[in-house]
């Protein structure tokens, strides 16, 4: 195939000598004089290892050149990618220019002749909506009304690390390619045929947040563990010790078991944990600025749970909340935002009644009666049993944690459950 790549920054150029070294022909555009004429003498733009034997077998064969002219590397092109970049504006914000010039001018260099179908593959990093709302719009403006038939836009964003991005380009944690109804790029899959990679097909706007959310988390990895070494330091303890013992379990702590969207954390320990490893942060002068914000988000995502269930409710509607503790099979209610959830409720004049198997408000001691009493202390009028669940006229049940199971999925539903 012939590939165009827009931009030779360091994803781009990178890109396209990888590329070029699989036997397609690679065409390379970029605004700066000295850069494609270092490409063409055979000079890669940066320091990257390998890339320097990638751009000499690529250049060997023929199959990787650069240019300035659009309309040059669009003719007779399967794929044109754009790396162009997205940096950030004084708000924090992307700035977008970059994209918006060269997809203007990529419209206007498709509009002057007969274009065979070709695939545009934008990898640059933007803000979710931006294909649907920014890139499409462009264009529909310039190119004719049908110009779907013949023009696919794509996202495919790229996970590439400087000091490893070539054997990150062929051997990818995975492949995302967003399209506009989430349907399969038949020349994109030609493109990766080679990458033994698991490939996700997703909307424009899941595959545009994907890089968002993959360098935050791994931005929120570092920080958690120097705010963990600090803490240590400060305290006379090997963080590294403790770093080996909380890698070494790959069963819950590096796993993607407490990853998944849900509820808010609750029970006997987490909360209780967590705020105690704050107080010790303090004590000693950590400074451990996100350990501080973890309980503060938790208590925003109660709220913003309570808002939901808020917004499915009209008049006198009837409430069904299946499980209430914050763990399914036991009867532990100690910090479960469940309690909490009921609380609001019932305070914003609910009619909601609760079907928890597990709870036997007899039978609750100590603090886990004191905390259930002290939030609900209509609890033992609310609570029904599983035919009555099953039974119940519910506008709508809310699935708190896996005793939803045991309710039928005539109702009407939401879930605010958590991985426990």
């Amino acid at each position: 195939m012939k590939i165009a790549i827009f931009g030779l920054g360091y994803v781009g150029f990178t890109a396209a000598c990888c590329i070029a070294s699989e036997g397609h022909e690679v065409v390379g555009v970029d605004v700066s004089d000295e850069k494609i004429n270092d490409i063409n003498d055979g000079a890669p733009p940066f320091e990257e290892p390998g890339l320097k034997e990638l751009m000499t077998k690529a250049k060997q064969i023929g199959s990787l050149y650069a240019t300035k002219s659009i309309s040059d590397a669009l003719s007779d092109t399967d794929i044109a990618i754009v790396c162009v970049g997205t940096p950030s504006a004084p708000d924090g914000s992307h700035d977008m220019s970059y994209i918006i010039e060269v997809t203007r001018q990529i419209a206007e260099s498709l509009s002057k002749g007969n274009q065979s179908k070709i695939t545009v593959a934008f990898r640059s990093t933007m803000r979710p909506g931006s294909i649907r709302k920014l890139i499409l719009p462009i264009f529909e403006s310039i190119l004719e009304p049908n110009f779907n038939n013949w023009l696919e836009v794509v996202y495919n964003p790229e996970f590439l690390r400087e000091a490893s991005a070539i054997n990150d380009y062929f051997h990818p944690s995975k492949i995302v390619i967003g399209t506009l109804n989430g349907s399969k790029s038949e020349l994109l899959e030609s493109l990766h045929e080679n990458i033994d990679a698991t490939t996700f097909y997703s909307n424009y706007e899941e595959a545009e947040i994907t890089k968002f959310v993959d360098n935050t988390w791994h931005a929120t990895k570092v920080t958690f563990a120097n705010e963990i070494g600090r803490l240590c330091k400060k305290i006379g303890i090997s963080s590294e010790k403790v770093h080996e013992i909380f890698v070494s379990d790959t069963k819950l702590n590096i796993s993607p078991y407490y990853m998944r969207p849900g509820g808010a954390f609750g029970g006997s320990c987490l909360p209780k944990d967590t705020r105690a490893l704050q107080y010790i942060s303090s004590d000693v002068g950590a400074n451990t600025c996100m350990l501080d914000t973890l309980l503060r988000s938790n208590e925003a995502h109660k709220n913003f749970h309570y808002e939901q269930v808020m917004s499915k409710l009209s008049g006198n509607s009837k409430v069904l909340m299946a499980g209430l503790a914050f763990k399914s099979n036991t009867d532990d209610l100690r910090e479960s935002p469940n309690v909490d959830l009921a609380r609001k409720l019932l305070s914003s004049g609910v009619d909601l009644k609760i079907f928890d198997p597990a709870l036997d408000p007899v039978k609750l001691k100590g603090k886990n009666l004191g905390f259930v009493y002290s939030n609900i202390p209509s609890i033992d009028r609310l609570l029904v049993g599983k035919e009555e669940a099953n039974k119940g006229d519910w506008d709508l049940v809310i699935k708190s944690n896996d005793t939803a199971n045991m309710i039928d999925d005539k109702y009407d539903s939401i879930s605010t459950h958590t991985i426990s």
